[in-house]
């Protein structure tokens, strides 16, 4: 999978609930999406990497420590 179809189920899903949203305001949309997406994000590069933290907070591009503070967030073992 390259990056543009990440972008346009990303598009879609965003049009979708826009479309759906049946006269209630949007709101918190950020972290709404970002909750979505972080949870499974760091569950699947875990195990890709089968838990090695250093590995997955490379391909991340973060810290250790910012992994490590996520996976704690979202109740994930490595």
């Amino acid at each position: 999978m390259n990056g543009k179809l990440l972008r346009v189920h990303t598009k879609d899903a965003l049009d979708n609930y826009f479309d759906n949203l049946n006269g209630q305001k949007p709101g918190d949309l950020y972290s709404l999406v970002l909750g979505q997406v972080e949870e499974p994000l760091f569950k699947v590069v875990m195990n890709y990497t089968n838990g090695n933290q250093s590995r997955a907070s490379q391909i991340l591009g973060i810290n250790r420590g910012t992994l490590r503070k996520k996976l704690k967030t979202y109740s994930i073992t490595s």
